[in-house]
């Protein structure tokens, strides 16, 4: 990073948009920012990020900038062997930016295709936000502070969204930023309610003029939609529209891992929490919406179990608390969630939410506080008071006082009272479900999706050949290598090979994978090894050192020269040597 560190947003932001490229490549699992960045400053081994990540390559290096000039290196590492495979740095102009991202991107994409195998890479992978470079920087520095979400920094990254859009009012980032940070605010109660959701819904208004399917607009359209206007079909075709934009976006996957798992569709919910997983393993909001599922599904202990972790990590994670308490509700251990709920400090729940805690706890003993309930009813009046209708709500039907309940839950249509959608459905009020209304209300709460139409198939890849084409393209392939031997060129690439043979790289990639069974440094280094095999029993080289003999043939490293002629010949090249004198 900087030197000085006062350019980390910078920096960071370069990170996080070559990630966001390399992840657009479908055929790449990316980790995504969030758990990409929990090892940034870190000592950890290489074994150790791969084993947390779940990742077969990691890709580690550094951006230095000074003044108007960027230095950005970077290297692969297969974990396997922890062989440093590929390594390139590059010396570029601030202002240049955007090309210089698309250039890594594309450079990192293809050595990973050249040494991992197939995949199909456009012709550029990053797309030019903004011409002013200067309203980048802003955007950068704003989102940075965003991701903290405490309301300090929130508000000072909100200063930053509203100085990039009086440099370039289209940056549409720019426009979520700020609905998000005033959607925070509002919800956290760290600024006036209804202003900051007045400010929310006009660079909401603004960014669909921008682009309506933009993925990170969707995503907060979903939130939108649940929490604040409780439609669920809706927030649930915003989160699926942001995925047909973006198909790996973490946070989309999550919500709807959230929403399904509120319906009881729990096979859909697991496909996209395991997906997240997948990309975000150690994102806290990954692993508290599987604490979340586990609790759902009635896994208590696994639930209780992540949640453990989280709070040891940052004791004030409300909703960790939240649900941790629900669960000692379940075990009866009144005392302990009582204990809990006590430890809260008050800056950090809301006193109503508090008594509604202390009710429902008092509801499931079977002592219910009979003066606490009727507190809560006389709050309940006021449509904001939503957790005095969720805890009523919940309270009620422990009790087995079922009309009450189901009175309560009215006021999720009349006020749109939205977190009684989350506790229609929790495992806390299965009694309920055994009254036939409850049925009837699960309609309502959670209406069915309209049935899509069916997706029509995925054409095949253009780059797909039958096996007669492909095989007179290999023959093309393999006439031009034996001509003119472009492989004792240690630069050689993928795309200029294409580019000499008249294939596209996609094409190219296709065909060494699929129709050779090799990638393309294999496929390469096998004819660098036999022209060194006729190189060692020349004797008219037999002053030059076997390592000198590997350079002439194409290889540019000792070690991967060793490595592949050792796993491909089943001996050292010294071995070879003796074995043919």
């Amino acid at each position: 990073m900087s030197p000085n560190g006062e350019n980390e947003f910078f920096c960071d932001g370069i990170t996080e948009e070559i990630i966001h490229a390399l992840g657009e490549i479908a055929q790449l699992k990316v980790i995504s920012r969030t758990s990409s960045f929990f090892f940034k400053d870190q000592k950890a081994s290489v074994q150790e990020i791969a084993s947390r990540l779940g990742v077969s390559v990691i890709i580690e290096g550094s951006v230095r900038l000074g003044g108007a000039l960027l230095r950005i290196s970077a290297s692969m590492i297969r974990v396997e062997d922890e062989a440093r495979f590929w390594s390139q740095t590059w010396d570029r102009r601030k202002d240049h930016i955007f090309e210089v991202q698309d250039e890594i991107s594309l450079l990192i994409a293809d050595a990973l295709r050249e040494n991992m195998g197939h995949l199909e890479i456009d012709g550029h992978l990053v797309d030019n936000p903004t011409q002013d470079v200067d309203a980048y920087e802003e955007y950068l520095n704003g989102r940075i502070l965003l991701n903290k979400w405490n309301p300090t920094d929130v508000n000072l990254a909100l200063q930053h969204f509203e100085k990039v859009l009086s440099l370039d009012e289209g940056l549409i980032d720019a426009h979520i930023g700020l609905a998000d940070g005033y959607s925070f605010l509002a919800v956290a109660g760290f600024a006036p309610r209804e202003k900051a959701w007045a400010k929310a819904a006009e660079a909401i208004k603004t960014a669909q003029k921008l682009d309506p399917g933009h993925a990170g607009l969707n995503y907060i359209l979903a939130n939108e939609a649940f929490f604040t206007a409780t439609d669920y079909v809706a927030a649930t075709n915003y989160a699926l529209a942001s995925l047909a934009r973006r198909p790996n976006y973490a946070e989309a996957h999550r919500f709807l891992s959230f929403l399904y798992g509120l319906a009881g569709t729990f096979t859909k919910s697991y496909e996209h929490l395991l997906y997240v997983k997948s990309i975000d393993p150690l994102n806290k909001e990954t692993r508290f919406y599987e604490a979340y599922y586990h609790y759902r599904t009635g896994n208590l202990p696994k639930a209780q179990g992540i949640l453990d972790e989280l709070l040891a990590e940052n004791p004030k994670n409300l909703p960790a608390l939240v649900v941790s308490i629900y669960i000692l509700i379940h075990q009866e251990a009144f005392e302990e969630a009582k204990a809990l709920l006590a430890g809260i400090p008050e800056e950090l729940i809301a006193p109503q939410e508090r008594q509604g805690i202390r009710c429902l706890i008092g509801a499931r003993q079977g002592h219910p506080d009979e003066a606490l309930l009727a507190e809560l009813e006389a709050q309940a009046v006021l449509p904001e008071s939503q957790y005095a209708h969720s805890y009523l709500f919940l309270s009620y039907a422990v009790l087995g006082q079922n009309d009450d309940a189901f009175r309560m839950l009215e006021k999720l249509f009349e006020v749109r009272s939205s977190v009684l959608q989350l506790s229609f459905s929790d495992p806390l009020v299965a009694s309920l479900r055994e009254d036939a209304r409850y049925a009837a209300y699960q309609k309502r709460v959670y209406p069915r999706m309209a049935p899509k139409r069916r997706k029509k198939e995925k054409k095949a890849s253009a780059y797909v050949l039958d096996p007669e084409e492909a095989q007179a393209m290999m023959g093309r392939v393999h006439a031009y290598i034996e001509t003119d031997r472009p492989y004792l060129n240690p630069a050689l690439t993928l795309r200029l090979l294409a580019n000499q043979v008249d294939i596209h790289p996609n094409q190219l990639s296709w065909l060494l994978n699929e129709h050779v069974g090799q990638n393309f440094n294999e496929f390469v280094n096998t004819f660098r090894v036999e022209h060194f095999k006729a190189l060692v029993l020349d004797p008219s080289n037999s002053h030059i050192s076997l390592v000198g003999l590997a350079y002439e043939s194409g290889f540019n490293s000792k070690t991967v020269f060793n490595a592949f002629f050792k796993k491909t010949v089943g001996m050292t090249p010294r071995q070879f040597q003796k074995s043919q004198a």
